[in-house]
């Protein structure tokens, strides 16, 4: 118990509220052990999983994705920077879907909501011939 971290540590060290730290552990995505007192202690692997989790929903994963993710590692060892490369190298086509939806929704601030017609079934920029609304109801153009 000499090499653990407090909640407080924890939370101060990774910058994410010992609330949000609770909430991890309930769902299976961080781990303590739980000393005489009966207060939480974390293992200092605890702060790279943390960071991962952080990072990972900033890219728009969920929790449960998150959590599939984090199954992987290696459950017998402290996961190595090697085992934290091999599951991160996944993500690049997800940020590479979310930049492009990114350039999507800014172009679509100048075209669209730029000309200031606000009428989608008569604009020629951006639905000639109401294109759009032959393929269903809704934003198609954002759901791809």
């Amino acid at each position: 118990m000499d090499q653990m971290l407090t909640i407080t540590d924890v939370s101060r060290r990774s910058g994410v509220a010992s609330s949000a730290l609770r909430f991890y552990e309930e769902r299976g995505l961080i781990a303590s052990e739980r000393a005489g007192s009966g207060h939480r202690r974390y293992h200092r692997s605890a702060l790279r999983r943390i960071a991962f989790i952080v990072f990972a929903q900033r890219i728009g994963l969920t929790l449960e994705e998150i959590g599939a993710e984090l199954a992987k590692l290696p459950v017998d060892r402290v996961p190595s920077r090697r085992d934290w490369s091999q599951l991160s190298s996944v993500w690049a086509k997800r940020i590479d879907q979310r930049i492009a939806e990114l350039q999507r929704l800014r172009s679509g601030l100048g075209e669209c909501i730029g000309c200031g017609c606000l009428s989608i079934d008569r604009c020629r920029l951006a639905n000639p011939a109401d294109l759009a609304g032959r393929k269903g109801p809704g934003a198609r153009y954002w759901l791809g």
